[in-house]
């Protein structure tokens, strides 16, 4: 097995400073995009059925996307790859070639209740703040979080009219500033932690799950958290244990940390970006945005969860809600109750197509309680 890269924390104006987390597509890279949305549309397979080879990238196009994923694995866990021609495309095509991209770099996720494995982020007016809440189909500005997979993908088709800066900070910079702040409460962050699925679990299993905020595998530091989801477990579930006195100011250190402008790294998305986020080593927020009137022009990007093949090994305590911990494996997602065949038949395919490993699931997973 290739060595996996080290990550470092790093800050705000060292991500200002040193581009290196920036990546541009030339014209001969980005016209391999358009001539594999070509064929793909000319084929019109079911996208589960899909495999790399009918989004049939070019040498040039590959070693860009390859080139991008490993910049998440390393010192920045972040990438912003420029200069997909997503003005040449509509909808439809744009959603297409985005799930080609991941066909070319990993396996996608299920990313709600429902299990769909491409969102649209835009406003469709939901709720943030509410009950089993989801920030991508809203226009608030969102707290700072983690997704639930190795790398979030964010292709930006439209920008809005005002508003929706993407704030990214590294988790390692947090957690050593938390540690300068108050050394006392870093073994906190390693405690029982209870998350709530906010809905998005199948209806078989629980509705919760322990996961420590911070822990390390083989050396690789990895960070989860997502101050909402604690809450509502808190809220909705009486069984789960209650947060501690020092379990609360760890909450709201990290609060004050994340917005530090210090720590905090804010980027604009233009038409054509791709941000590929490591949900190890990055944690990330949006600012609320203004829509433009027209129903074309409004803000709307397309979201990808991925298991990469060169991601790194997780906390062992990590596999209640990740399912598997060793590296470049086939992990996390949210099941969701419309779970089916058709994805889990893609899931083995596209894993063997990767060379990643990845366990055989039922459709429907057994209840585990935890402990």
């Amino acid at each position: 097995m290739t060595e996996l890269p080290t990550a470092a924390a790093w800050r705000a104006d060292q991500a200002a400073a040193d581009t290196g987390w920036t990546q541009r597509l030339s014209a001969e890279e980005a016209e391999g995009f358009d001539a594999a949305l070509r064929h793909a549309r000319t084929a019109d397979k079911p996208w589960l059925a899909m495999t790399p080879q009918d989004f049939p990238l070019p040498a040039a196009s590959r070693a860009a996307l390859q080139r991008a994923a490993a910049t998440t694995q390393g010192r920045w866990g972040m990438c912003l790859l420029k200069g997909l021609p997503v003005d040449r495309w509509n909808e439809h095509e744009a959603r297409l070639a985005c799930w080609g991209i991941g066909l070319h770099m990993g396996v996608a996720r299920t990313q709600n209740r429902a299990s769909d494995f491409i969102a649209d982020v835009r406003n469709e007016g939901g709720s943030y703040k509410g009950t089993n809440g989801r920030g991508y189909n809203t226009n608030a500005g969102l707290d700072f979080h983690c997704d639930s997979a190795d790398v979030v993908a964010l292709l930006c088709r439209r920008a809005a009219k005002r508003g929706g800066e993407s704030k990214v900070v590294s988790s390692m910079a947090v957690v050593e500033e938390l540690g300068r702040r108050r050394p006392d409460l870093l073994a906190v962050l390693q405690g029982p932690w209870f998350h709530s699925y906010q809905g998005a679990q199948h209806p078989d299993a629980p509705p919760y799950y322990m996961c420590p905020l911070v822990g390390s595998a083989q050396g690789h530091f990895a960070m989860r958290t997502n101050r909402k989801n604690v809450m509502a477990a808190q809220r909705d579930f009486p069984e789960v244990p209650r947060l501690t006195p020092q379990q609360v100011e760890v909450l709201d250190l990290l609060d004050v940390l994340m917005q530090d402008p210090a720590l905090c790294f804010s980027m604009w998305l233009e038409p054509g970006d791709l941000q590929l986020l490591n949900n190890y080593l990055t944690l990330h927020s949006r600012t609320d945005f203004e829509d433009h009137d027209e129903p074309d022009l409004k803000r709307h990007l397309f979201r990808l969860w991925l298991a990469l093949p060169q991601s790194q090994p997780l906390p062992p305590d990590w596999a209640e809600y990740f399912g598997d911990v060793r590296a470049g494996a086939v992990r996390g997602g949210l099941y969701g109750s419309g779970m089916t065949r058709e994805f889990l038949d893609f899931e083995q395919r596209q894993a063997a197509a990767m060379e990643m490993p990845c366990r055989v699931r039922p459709l429907v997973r057994p209840v585990s309680v935890a402990a």
